[in-house]
């Protein structure tokens, strides 16, 4: 039996159970929303999309649409579930991301898996990371507009395959990218926003957090507001300074 049939099975035995334990009159059961949700799932896990985000990973690598192809040791494409609830979205690969090929494996990448880790209570395997530039720039630079622009089609790609629950968006790159706008790191953080329906988040960078762990206190503020989301505590209902990214819902 494939791990394809084996899900399907579970799942068609999981809601027989469900049906025959419901209240014998009114027909109702009472469910955890994690149960709930796995109910009511399609079937069939998205292999397709795996398959599709695989594909695009191999794209990526060949990319040569900039001039970071000609200086990268190799493309960093993403870590993480490729079915995650949430995913963070960071600036460039740095040198350590450059020689491994994940995200976030640097000084920095360690603490944003601490704030995933410690502070979230969650498996860093369980959420999804990727970065807006798919190459290291020289000497960690900024990322230019023209390196952002050719690069996007690859991150908006990723994360209609992904299609997470909300976004978290780290640092001023991935803010302005992702919101197409000038605003600062600090003008958007503190309001829920919108990414083609999907909501979105928007926190510090975790290196700049390692320049100011001042600003540590109101980075896991933003992190709270993701992880009541997460548990239904809280609705990511967009303020009046809030951005939405036009073009309606992603697929």
């Amino acid at each position: 039996m494939s791990s394809v049939d084996l899900y399907n099975e579970i799942v068609q035995l999981t809601r027989e159970l469900v049906r025959r334990s419901a209240h014998p009159r009114r027909k109702t059961l009472m469910l955890s929303p994690e149960v709930a949700a796995f109910v009511t799932a399609p079937a069939t896990p998205r292999e397709d999309d795996t398959e599709a985000l695989a594909s695009l990973a191999r794209e990526v690598a060949a990319c040569t649409k900039c001039d970071l192809c000609t200086t990268r040791t190799q493309t960093v494409f993403s870590d993480g579930n490729p079915y995650a609830d949430l995913v963070f979205v960071g600036e460039a690969p740095g040198a350590d991301e450059d020689r491994i090929g994940r995200p976030f494996v640097g000084r920095a990448g360690q603490l944003l898996t601490d704030i995933i880790v410690k502070g979230m209570k969650m498996r860093r395997q369980d959420v999804y990371i990727c970065n807006v530039l798919k190459c290291r720039p020289p000497e960690n630079r900024d990322p230019l507009p023209e390196e952002k622009r050719l690069c996007e089609p690859y991150l908006i790609r990723q994360l209609e395959l992904v299609r997470p629950k909300v976004i978290c968006a780290l640092g001023a790159h991935a803010a302005t990218t992702l919101l197409q706008t000038d605003l600062s790191t600090g003008r958007l953080r503190g309001h829920w926003h919108s990414y083609y329906g999907i909501p979105l988040r928007v926190t510090y960078h975790p290196s700049y957090l390692l320049r100011k762990p001042e600003e540590k206190k109101k980075a896991w503020e933003d992190i709270q507001h993701v992880m009541r989301f997460l548990t239904g505590e809280e609705k990511a209902e967009r303020s009046s300074a809030s951005l939405s990214v036009p073009g309606g819902t992603l697929a």
